[in-house]
């Protein structure tokens, strides 16, 4: 089973690409889905409310996101402590989640599984692959696509900071997807690298029934 990492700028497009590998038949690993999961354990929530009170917990008792982000993307070096501490709790618990579910689309004889983590290689989940796909896009653009979701270009700045440079995923990466253009021209391309994928398996890449 082949195991497909996605990099990419903030608002560069990886869980589109991530989307339309499902729909060629790969099965998906959310780590996004997996963070918001592990934040309901009762244990991380003792944790943090240890760390930052009530903070970090919205009026309904459950962990607020925004607020925890406002924490940990706080100006240096504070914020830069804090998003440790925050890592060094969720990141262990998402990737025992994500290995778990791995093994269960293997054991559905899912051809390939695609993971889609914003931190793929800070947090060292390519350990979890053999193929890396680089999601490129213009700045201006991936900025607009931000604005969109109501995030400031300090927002996407203080992300960007907190992670490794584009020159470094890209150089990472075993292909490298243009997504400029329009989902058709993105899922073109996307395409092309399943059928190199397919290239290699006998039979086709499809999920068995």
């Amino acid at each position: 089973m082949h195991k497909i990492g996605v990099l990419g700028g903030v608002a560069s497009g990886k869980s589109l690409v991530a989307r339309q590998l499902t729909e060629l038949g790969a099965g998906l690993l959310d780590a996004d889905r997996a963070g918001h999961e592990v934040l309901d354990d009762p244990e991380v929530q003792l944790s943090l409310r240890h760390r930052w009170g009530d903070k970090a917990f919205g009026p309904d008792g459950r962990v607020d996101r925004s607020r925890v982000a406002e924490i940990v993307f706080a100006p240096q070096p504070a914020g830069g402590q804090e998003r440790r501490f925050l890592e060094n709790l969720l990141h262990p618990r998402i990737v025992r989640r994500l290995a778990d579910e791995q093994r269960e689309l293997a054991a559905q004889n899912y051809p390939a599984v695609v993971l889609d983590a914003p931190l793929l290689l800070e947090a060292g989940w390519d350990r979890l692959c053999d193929r890396l796909i680089f999601v490129d896009a213009a700045r201006e653009l991936r900025l607009a696509r931000a604005a969109a979701r109501g995030w400031t270009e300090e927002d996407v700045a203080r992300r960007e900071a907190a992670q490794l440079p584009l020159e470094v995923k890209r150089a990472r990466a075993d292909v490298s997807i243009d997504n400029s253009g329009t989902p058709q021209q993105t899922r073109a391309q996307v395409e092309q690298f399943w059928a190199l994928l397919a290239e290699d398996d006998n039979p086709p890449l499809s999920p068995s029934a």
